[in-house]
This record gives C-alpha cells, structure tokens and sequence, in this order.
C-alpha cells in the first residue's frame, strides 16, 4: 500500500510564496528597546510576496516552513534582519548638493528622511543628522540597521 499525497493538507510558506499575514515588529535593543516599528494586528493585514524584497532576507527566513494559521514570534539579531549599523553609511553632503537634490527652497530639521536620486536612476534616502551652513551630515543606514528585532506574525494565508 502506498501513501498518496494530502491535497487538503495546510500550505506552507515556501521562497515563493504569496503570503496574507498579520506582523508586528518591536525594537528588542537599542535606546528606543520596546517600540512598536509597525503593527498590522489592529488594521488590514498585509501581503507579501515571498524573495520580491519586500522584508530583509533574515525576516522572511524565519516564515518559511510556517502553515497557513501559525501564529508565532521570533527575535532576530541585527545581522539577521536589516544588518549591523555601517559608520561609512554616515556621510557629509555639501548644501549645495542637497538644494540640488530637494530644491533650493527646501528646509529640513534634524531627524527628517530625505530622498535622493541614485546616478541610475533609483532613489535612496537618509535620516539628516546635523544642519550646517555648508554641509548637512547624513545617516544612509536603514533606520533599523544595528537593532535586534522581535517579529510577531499570523499568517492568514499562503498561495
């Protein structure tokens, strides 16, 4: 007698897959340690395409193997999600530069997310850090770079 494969069986998230989920990510380190970074559980859920790189390959590692209706968390380290804190992504622009890429009539504040266009045509943006006459200092780290995570998930749905 042979076994014959459970087409009623649960899906389980694969590299692939499409995901329907409800997430929370918590800050475990750092100075803001406790923060709530975003919450799907009080709104819609969220959708994520699995490998498109909408989440850090760390976070969408710990989903795989997951069946549709698991609920669980997970802690990652910060190399496992969005990576260790990199001094050279800490750079000094001149503010001739900056009115270049955000128009001369533009003001900023410490702490404000500015956009930039890449020489290929993408966009990045930094976290401006400090506001000189001639310069501005900006961090392009990504703003959770350096920083464990907690990652409470339901997954709603896998196709």
């Amino acid at each position: 007698m042979t076994a014959t494969p459970d087409s009623s069986a649960t899906p389980v998230v694969r590299p692939d897959s499409y995901l329907t989920l409800h997430y929370r990510i918590v800050l475990a380190s750092g100075p803001a340690e406790g923060s709530i970074f975003a919450d799907t559980f009080d709104g819609r859920p969220a959708t994520l395409q699995m490998g498109s790189g909408q989440w850090a390959p760390g976070l969408e590692q710990a989903l795989l193997g997951h069946a549709e209706g698991d609920e669980f968390s997970v802690t990652l380290e910060p190399a496992q999600a969005y990576g260790d804190r990199n001094p050279d992504l800490i750079q000094k622009i001149t503010r001739t530069m900056l009115a270049e890429h955000a128009g001369a009539d533009a003001t900023f504040e410490p702490g404000d997310l500015v956009e930039f266009a890449a020489p290929n045509g993408g966009r990045y943006s930094g976290v401006l850090k400090q506001l000189e006459p001639d310069w501005a200092l900006f961090d392009f780290n990504h703003p959770l770079a350096g920083t464990s995570l907690r990652v409470d998930v339901n997954i709603l749905g896998v196709l």
